[in-house]
């Protein structure tokens, strides 16, 4: 009886299965009972040719015989979860045993589950579209969090573009962030949330990108012209973040944090309630750190001056209640 060979397909959506067992019969069996189902099916028949097999084809499963000659199944498993590009292969042991020794050593080797022998199809069957759902899903997860890395740097790069024009705002954005997490984290905002509330935190000030030279870095008061331009920086931030779907829940910061509580903010006239949340926690913060820090045209603040116009400003410049626990939260810290 021939051993069945390896069926390789272009059709690269199909799940790729690498069956590795000594046993023709057993190979065979399996051939048959997958035939129709939508696998590629790749074969080898002893233990190093698979873990050769497995690093070269990157299988999204692994079927492996426990009981062969030369290398048994367990050190095959043991083996592949050493090597870094392919150690979160599913693995499937094919077994005989039934003894709970068998399966344990099966499960300290790193093996995912078990089948065993003779198979039983809708078991079997079963088996596979489950582990390889879960594969999928955990593949996906990565793929998205790789996505999420590779966004957090560009926005980092942006950030630093940002600090190369104005080098007094690096240590702002990062007080601020800092603070601001601190304060919407008290306030009852998810994990997730906190995510976007760092990531709009930090592209705060992204749209002074457009703002010419000759506005963001006078050294003077800017005169009621030039404070129209200064006053665009929101909305050139939401024109080029607004098309990036991953940042859509980040934008309430870099668009929102001039918006005011009695509606004299820019750039939309928003009231009380109506501006977001996390830009209300945002302005106070904002505000909070600009007094305390020296500027071109004046000292910083002491701490109670800053304390006295926070106040003041309640009801006006920030919201009454985000005020109160803000300045709560400070004195506490």
């Amino acid at each position: 009886m021939s051993k069945p060979k390896g069926i390789i397909r272009t059709d690269n959506s199909r799940p790729k299965i690498l069956i590795i067992d000594d046993d023709s019969v057993s190979a065979m069996a399996i051939e048959g009972l997958l035939a129709s189902e939508p696998y590629d099916l790749f074969f080898e028949f002893n233990g190093p040719d698979g873990i050769e097999a497995a690093d070269k084809l990157h299988p999204d499963l692994i079927l492996l015989d426990v009981m062969m000659p030369q290398m048994d199944g367990f050190e095959v498993c043991k083996r592949i979860r050493l090597m870094p590009d392919i150690a979160e292969i599913p693995i499937l042991l094919i077994t005989s045993l039934d003894d709970d020794t068998s399966r344990i050593t099966g499960l300290r080797s790193g093996a995912d589950d078990f089948i065993s022998k003779p198979y039983n199809r809708m078991e079997l069957l079963a088996r596979l579209q489950t582990i390889l759902r879960l594969n999928r899903y955990r593949r996906i997860a990565e793929k998205q969090s790789e996505l999420l890395i590779a966004y957090d740097k560009t926005i980092e790069s942006w950030l630093s573009a940002l600090d190369r024009r104005d080098k007094g705002t690096e240590d702002h954005t990062n007080r601020v962030t800092q603070m601001t997490l601190k304060f919407a984290q008290a306030a009852g905002f998810r994990d997730e949330e906190l995510a976007d509330i760092r990531r709009g935190t930090l592209l705060h000030d992204m749209g002074k990108l457009g703002i010419p030279d000759s506005i963001l870095l006078k050294e003077d008061k800017l005169t009621e012209e030039e404070w129209q331009v200064m006053r665009l920086h929101p909305v050139y931030a939401y024109q080029w973040l607004s098309s990036i779907e991953f940042l859509l829940p980040a934008l309430d910061i870099p668009y929102c944090h001039h918006e005011r509580w009695d509606g004299s903010g820019y750039p939309r006239g928003l009231i009380g309630a109506e501006i977001p949340l996390a830009a209300r926690l945002f302005a106070v913060v904002d505000v909070w750190d600009a007094l305390l820090s020296d500027r071109p045209y004046r000292k910083a603040w002491s701490g109670k001056d800053a304390i006295k116009y926070i106040e003041d400003q309640a009801g006006k410049h920030f919201d009454p209640h985000v005020v109160h626990e803000y300045l709560k939260m400070i004195i506490e810290y």
